[in-house]
């Protein structure tokens, strides 16, 4: 048994809804196996600037580095999408975390339940066995580089910047998780072109002789992308510099049918943050319809990364995948066979989930 401090941050639209699904899982487990799992909440993104003015609040902040773990829900919504000169904008709160934090690893399993194979738009036969984990690096890039406006505001620029110890610490990450998988490794970069990509080589392939067990190969990212929908059962472990890890795992979220199915958990030396990697979907916001899925198994990385709860983690999964062979499904991973009365909203998947664990 063991007592746990959990901030939950909601965030921003569906993200509001989905993680209050989220923590009943969580509190499903503590009771069935009989730890504590104390909660806060906390505000970010849009939800925070109007509150407060501040996309991460110095109390949320806090919050989070006093907990032991982070259920985070999502950030964005339309009014700052459609202002390219917006001063405050909700993603800076998250970018803001990140480095605060030290969440360097973004951890995007990419496994696909049978039931949901024909959710893709891919052949079956192409997707079935597919189980990826990505490493995206997450506190360096183009998206904390310099970046500005010059000649009259005509020109605008962005510094992607990379440090030789930012990238050995990703890597390490990554190698060890190979070793615990299909030993195989693949490190994407684009080395043909970017400075920062040939840093990002050099550095992997110094490393790659401290694990001669792992099988490592070498792929552009442009080649990377095609693979994926080529030929996705490849893939064990991919590891990757930021801006390529937030396309290529967006593109990689429909071998498993829908961005909703897909968790994520970003780590570092502290605190773990465990999110969704969906948005914050305003299109479908108060209606009740936003699958919960990614938050539920969002909850499970938690249990099992920052817990080190291994069989509660596969519990939940466990029930994910009963939830699935019982038909339930929710609209964005519904086929033209699915029954309506299976099809459900946002609370009644939660519920499922915990009647089956």
């Amino acid at each position: 048994m063991a007592s746990k401090q959990i901030l939950v941050v909601p965030g921003d639209g569906i993200g509001q809804e989905v993680t209050a699904v989220g923590k009943k899982v969580l509190d499903k487990i503590a009771g069935k196996f009989g730890h504590t799992f104390t909660y806060d909440e906390a505000l970010v993104g849009h939800a925070a600037i109007e509150a407060t003015g501040n996309p991460l609040p110095d109390e949320t902040l806090a919050k989070m580095k006093n907990s032991d773990a982070v259920l985070f829900g999502a950030v964005g919504h339309p009014k700052y999408d459609n202002d390219p000169s917006a001063k405050v904008r909700p993603e800076q709160g998250l970018l803001k975390m990140r480095k605060e934090l030290g969440l360097y690893a973004n951890l995007r399993p990419i496994k696909l339940f049978d039931e949901l194979l024909g959710a893709s738009s891919i052949k079956e036969d192409i997707l079935r066995g597919a189980d990826i984990l990505f490493f995206r690096e997450l506190t360096g890039d183009i998206y904390f580089g310099e970046k500005g406006r010059k000649n009259n505001g005509d020109t605008a620029y962005d510094l992607a910047e990379y440090s030789r110890f930012e990238v050995e610490r990703i890597a390490r990450k990554a190698f060890d998780s190979a070793r615990t998988r299909r030993k195989k490794l693949c490190s994407v970069d684009k080395a043909n072109v970017l400075e920062t990509s040939r840093l990002w080589r050099e550095v992997v392939q110094k490393i790659a002789p401290e694990y001669p067990d792992v099988e490592v190969e070498y792929q552009f990212v442009d080649a990377t992308a095609m693979l994926l929908i080529k030929d996705p059962k490849r893939f064990d472990v991919v590891v990757t510099a930021n801006l390529f890890g937030d396309i290529l795992t967006d593109e990689a979220s429909q071998i498993a049918g829908s961005m909703g199915m897909l968790a994520s958990a970003s780590i570092g030396d502290g605190t773990g943050v465990y999110e969704p990697i969906h948005g914050s979907a305003h299109d479908i916001t108060g209606k009740g319809i936003a699958n919960p899925l990614a938050s539920v198994l969002s909850a499970a990385l938690l249990l099992d990364i920052s817990f080190g709860m291994k069989e509660e983690s596969e519990l939940v999964i466990s029930a994910v995948d009963k939830l699935l062979k019982a038909g339930f499904r929710s609209s964005d991973i519904a086929d033209a066979g699915t029954p309506a009365e299976k099809i459900l909203g946002t609370e009644a998947m939660g519920e499922q989930v915990l009647n089956f664990i």
